[in-house]
């Protein structure tokens, strides 16, 4: 309980950039429709979305899901309802999450990712009579994306940390 309090320096804008970018190509490997698999953009958004929502918001996911549905040959515009969803409820709570442990926050951020999650799969049932429900595993993978939150939280907000101890040659 007495870990300390950082306070934390500006967030570097291209840092943001990069962070988007990895994520992009950690989605872009051939995973091979191994269910569990995390979705590492949606990780980042919501991220991001708590933490700099002036930053990012609608319009960046809005335009990360109409790559994501290049990428995925899906329906045009699929991942990017998903997305602007997803980013729009996450800068609706980020005050409230902002307050817990990131292990805490896993809590918050699970029902969005499954909610995601689920309108992707009922827009692909919608759109075409074809396809089929593919599984109750098929949902595990907002299980593991939830899971990665924590370490993505210490990923990503490693830059922004201050040193513990003081430097004196530094005024602030």
């Amino acid at each position: 309980m007495n870990q300390p309090h950082y306070i934390l320096l500006p967030v570097n804008s291209l840092f943001i950039a990069f962070s988007f970018i990895a994520a992009f190509f950690l989605n872009f490997l051939p995973w091979g429709g191994i269910a569990g698999v995390p979705d590492f953009v949606a990780l980042v958004l919501v991220f991001w979305s708590i933490h700099q929502p002036l930053k990012v918001g609608i319009g960046v996911a809005f335009a990360m899901g109409l790559v994501m549905d290049v990428h995925d040959a899906i329906y045009l515009g699929e991942n990017a309802l998903a997305y602007t969803l997803l980013s729009y409820f996450a800068i609706t709570i980020h005050r409230r999450v902002l307050w817990f442990h990131p292990v805490t926050q896993c809590l918050h951020v699970f029902p969005l990712f499954l909610f995601v999650q689920g309108l992707q799969t009922g827009v692909r049932l919608l759109i075409a009579p074809e396809a089929h429900f593919p599984g109750w595993l098929y949902f595990s993978q907002s299980l593991v994306t939830t899971l990665l939150w924590p370490v993505a939280t210490l990923i990503l907000l490693a830059p922004q940390r201050r040193a513990i101890d003081k430097d004196h040659n530094r005024p602030i």
